[in-house]
């Protein structure tokens, strides 16, 4: 995960992103304030700003926090190791830092705000809000109490955070952005090209003959590290899943029956009917409508010539209890099928109603729901099996008992997986089967050594234990041994090295005057065209010919990979067009937008870096690694 989070970084645009949204993060915080995680006594400091100190349980306890929120984005555990490699700890640091030195400047500028100004704007927060969509006061105590909040701590830490907005608005408030600006964004994103091409495809680079002996072996030595084996390591499994439990479990037929009995009620279906009605103002109008219909007319051609569609009349197939006027439920079940009611006195004016089909309440036997019931049965006495099993595999390892010895005593069978890499992959590339899913063992069977007892892993209602039985480390494979991967991967570069020269070779003849169309005629080729294509939102030529579109004059030819592996695309730009700016225009507003929000961020992170240099900032490192460390019970 973090080689792809630092592959995604490591170009310039990957980089912009990852630096303002570190920036984006720390002017966050600053301003609207990290919560009320500051508990704990100890004095330790990590770090201080002016007159302000960020104690070691301070930051131990933010660090905590967002671990848990990052592993829960992520979706698998994230250790303090792997946070630390992303930074974490220098981006809470910097948080704490700003917020502090921000609440500094409040001070000493002598800014203020009435409690009715805060409590006007808790109570207009929809976090607050009730079922009637006004503030409720017990879901306001429910959720602060939820994070940890009395309601004077949170009402401060709401104040602190309308001050430091407060501090911010008057520095960054309608920032003017300027035009030539707003318009050369314009022309970046909305400028289009058009191309003719031709894609270069693995054929045309011609029938590649075996390597010699000689250049296999050049070409493994130069990338012997490409074909490394990795470390693997054996682990021994045990899993006590809830549904695996519940397929050995059997339940009787008389304990199915007495649940049948007890719930009956629960697998009836109540009766239906098909419903229609209609609506009138008052009660002589709906009596002439039910004379027509008595005198023969139809039910839906009375409504039609009243301007009611049949979607307006409809029900549909309803049980009493989803008809919202009682009067109407009423009325609706006790006519016969094809009848209609007289006028009725409802809620929303008076009715006829019409009951056009009915399908009678229905019980199920025993012999309808017992695979059910059974079923439900197995499910909940193996939720408790597992918590009576969890009980004994904890007893036996904590009486010294090694993983497959508890297995064996308790009566669960191991999984054993003699060889994974990190990836999830066996010796021979594939995925190992073997491994539970929804439970990110690998991080923690790659962390540990062989022999040491591993907290479970909790999975759904389930837990797996697992332990490290030896360890394959990485080593040099030998040219026999990935032969056949060594030859795949040597023709598949030079086919793609065929195919850049070629590509490089048809851009220079296009250069001195040969057309594409005839280009393609020799190497029978297909000329195709795209027209009107922006730097963003187009999949089709792929981002590698788009960029190099982008970077070409019209007329001029240009070559690039294609958006397949091993393709190349040769092109000549045939227009650019640039549409008028305007500065009503939707996106000239949304560019505007995103310019002022841009400089702003940049002009209080300035700020804020200018508030922390006047007030003096030291941070101790050991403290820091003592208050992660410490928090990670590692």
């Amino acid at each position: 995960m973090l080689r792809g989070i630092r592959k995604a970084s490591s170009n310039w645009v990957g980089k912009s992103i990852m630096a303002a949204v570190v920036a984006f993060l720390v002017i966050s915080f600053a301003i609207w304030g990290i919560g009320d995680i500051f508990r704990g006594s100890t004095r330790t400091a990590v770090a201080s700003i002016g007159d302000t100190e960020i104690t070691g349980e301070q930051f131990r306890q933010l660090f905590n926090d967002r671990l848990q929120q990052l592993s829960r984005q992520v979706g698998r555990p994230i250790t303090p190791t792997q946070a630390r490699a992303l930074g974490l700890d220098q981006q809470l640091l910097a948080q704490l830092l700003s917020e502090a030195a921000l609440d500094q400047r409040v001070r000493a500028l002598k800014l203020g705000v009435s409690d009715a100004e805060v409590a006007q704007r808790i109570q207009q927060d929809p976090a607050f809000h009730g079922m009637t969509g006004a503030f409720d006061r017990s879901r306001f105590e429910q959720l602060i109490r939820q994070a940890g909040f009395t309601e004077q701590r949170f009402v401060a830490e709401q104040r602190k955070a309308m001050l430091r907005r407060q501090l911010a608005d008057a520095m960054t408030g309608n920032l003017p952005v300027p035009q030539a600006a707003i318009e050369a964004f314009n022309r970046y994103e909305n400028e289009a090209r058009s191309i003719d091409y031709v894609v270069l495809t693995p054929a045309a680079a011609g029938t590649v003959e075996a390597p010699s002996p000689e250049v296999l072996q050049k070409y493994f030595d130069e990338r012997k590290v490409t074909f490394r084996a990795p470390e693997y390591r054996k682990i021994v499994l045990l899993a006590l899943d809830p549904e695996e439990i519940a397929k050995t479990i059997e339940v009787s037929d008389e304990d199915a029956r007495r649940v049948y009995e007890q719930r009956q009620a629960q697998y009836a279906t109540p009766e239906k009917r098909e419903v229609q009605q209609m609506i009138f103002p008052n009660e002589e109008e709906a009596k002439k409508a039910a004379e027509q219909i008595a005198g023969g007319a139809w039910f839906e051609v009375v409504a039609s010539d009243r301007g009611l569609k049949p979607s307006d009349i409809n029900l549909g197939l309803v049980q009493k209890s989803a008809i919202v006027d009682k009067a109407i439920a009423d009325a609706a079940f006790s006519l016969k099928q094809g009848e209609v009611s007289a006028p009725i006195a409802g809620r929303f004016g008076v009715a006829l109603v019409r009951v056009n089909k009915i399908e009678p309440a229905r019980t199920p036997s025993f012999a309808d729901v017992e695979g059910e019931i059974k079923k439900e049965l197995a499910a909940e006495r193996a939720r408790a099996r597992v918590s009576e099993l969890r009980d004994k595999v904890e007893d036996e390892l904590a009486a010294g008992s090694r993983l497959d010895e508890a297995a064996q005593k308790v009566g669960v069978p191991v999984r054993v997986v003699d060889a994974v890499d990190r990836s999830g992959r066996g010796p021979d590339g594939k995925p190992v089967t073997a491994l539970p899913t929804g439970a990110d063992i690998l991080s923690g069977a790659f962390a540990t050594q062989v022999g040491v007892e591993n907290d479970p892993v909790q999975v759904g209602g389930g837990f797996v234990w697992y332990e490290v039985a030896g360890i394959t480390p990485a080593r040099d494979r030998t040219l026999d041994e990935v032969k056949d991967r060594v030859e795949s991967r040597w023709r598949d570069d030079e086919v793609a090295s065929r195919l850049k020269a070629k590509a490089a070779e048809m851009v220079e003849k296009i250069k001195s005057g040969t057309a594409l169309s005839d280009l393609a005629t020799a190497n029978s080729l297909k000329v195709e065209t795209a027209k009107d294509v922006k730097r963003r939102g187009n999949d089709a030529l792929g981002s590698a010919v788009v960029s190099a579109m982008f970077r070409t004059a019209k007329g001029a030819p240009g070559a690039a990979e294609g958006k397949q592996g091993g393709e190349q695309v040769v092109f000549v730009v045939t227009d650019i067009t640039t549409p008028p700016f305007d500065a009503n225009a939707s996106d000239s507003k949304r560019i505007s937008d995103q310019l002022r929000a841009a400089m702003a961020d940049e002009l209080l992170t300035q700020y804020i870096a200018r508030v922390e240099a006047d007030l003096g900032t030291s941070i101790n490192r050991a403290a820091l690694n003592q208050a992660i460390v410490g928090g990670s019970g590692q």
